[in-house]
């Protein structure tokens, strides 16, 4: 049990510093190109922070581990607005009101049900994981449209304040990229052996340690961003992040992740915790749609909600 659990935590530390290391030597590496920010902001970047997630659930569908490979996915979502959400609104209050948020927000919504109608019959097919990710690739093409419309009016994100100094001499920019490759499928290797393991160990499912455990694990980066966010009172650019990620955990991680390899779902996640992710979409859509503030009493309903889904999922 032990060794498991040294493996499991071993293997998430590993995907944090590898998946960073992978993002900035890329993001490096196209600013030399003389690839556009905005173009980098919207691909390079948006594809590199999903990287972890990625390779633990593709680790997790080859290796014969499919529920921690939708597990992840499931479980990343409503951690993302139950708790990277909720933990943060409890230091400062998030304001609904960016540009473009109710838009993306309804992409999101429409990812999650389409990603759960996919599922309804118990596997993702490639043809099904092909419609997601043309679906994101489609999104994206289009963010970059508007934003390049509408690049005079307002100043695209800077990726650079999320991500820090990144390099641009050729060793250094070969060390990162490197350290990426290498560092993130041995981190997932570990991460989804050391969470079977657990599983057997404790004799639960594969299911309840992707939906929480591994989940939360990945889900760590965006918590730390959002509350080192709170802590500048700018809690705001939490919103853009979670519905972003929701949408990258759906349609580029199950969509490659089913492109490669068919991947079953168990009927207990297609029965509740798909609903459950659909639940928390739908009132992240209400508060977008609405413009509500989230203050510290709707955060700490949020965090004791995420608890009770915790205690059910176990």
């Amino acid at each position: 049990m032990l060794f498991d659990a040294l493996m499991l935590v071993a293997g998430l530390v590993l995907l944090v510093f590898a998946g960073d290391f992978l993002v900035k030597g890329a993001a490096g590496l196209a600013e030399n190109l003389g690839i556009p920010p905005l173009i980098i902001g919207l691909t390079i970047v948006a594809f590199g922070t999903s990287a972890p997630e990625l390779m633990v659930s593709l680790q997790s569908a080859l290796s014969g581990a499919p529920d921690i490979a939708v597990g992840n996915v499931v479980g990343s979502n409503i951690a993302n607005i139950l708790l990277v959400m909720g933990i943060p609104a409890l230091f400062a209050p998030i304001h609904a009101n960016q540009h473009g948020l109710a838009r993306n927000v309804a992409v999101m919504l429409v990812f999650t049900v389409a990603f759960m109608w996919m599922i309804s019959d118990g596997i993702l097919q490639r043809v099904e994981a092909a419609g997601l990710f043309v679906g994101l690739l489609l999104f994206i093409l289009a963010q970059i449209l508007r934003a390049r419309a509408h690049i005079d009016e307002e100043e695209p994100e800077d990726y650079h304040a999320e991500l820090g100094e990144m390099p641009h001499a050729p060793a250094k920019i070969a060390l990162s990229l490197a350290g990426g490759l290498i560092g993130l499928p041995l981190a997932a290797h570990l991460t989804v052996g050391g969470a079977s393991g657990l599983a057997e160990t404790f004799g639960v499912s594969q299911a309840a340690i992707g939906l929480t455990i591994v989940a939360v694990g990945t889900s760590l980066p965006e918590l730390a961003t959002t509350l080192a966010a709170a802590w500048r009172k700018n809690a705001d650019v939490a919103l853009g992040n979670i519905i972003g990620s929701n949408i990258f955990n759906i349609a580029a991680i199950m969509g490659i992740t089913g492109l490669i390899v068919p991947v079953p779902v168990s009927s207990i996640m297609i029965d509740r915790d798909m609903w459950i992710m659909l639940a928390t979409a739908t009132a992240l859509a209400v508060i977008c749609f609405i413009r509500f503030t989230t203050g510290r009493i709707l955060g700490t309903a949020m965090f004791a909600a995420y608890l009770a889904y915790i205690v059910s999922v176990f």
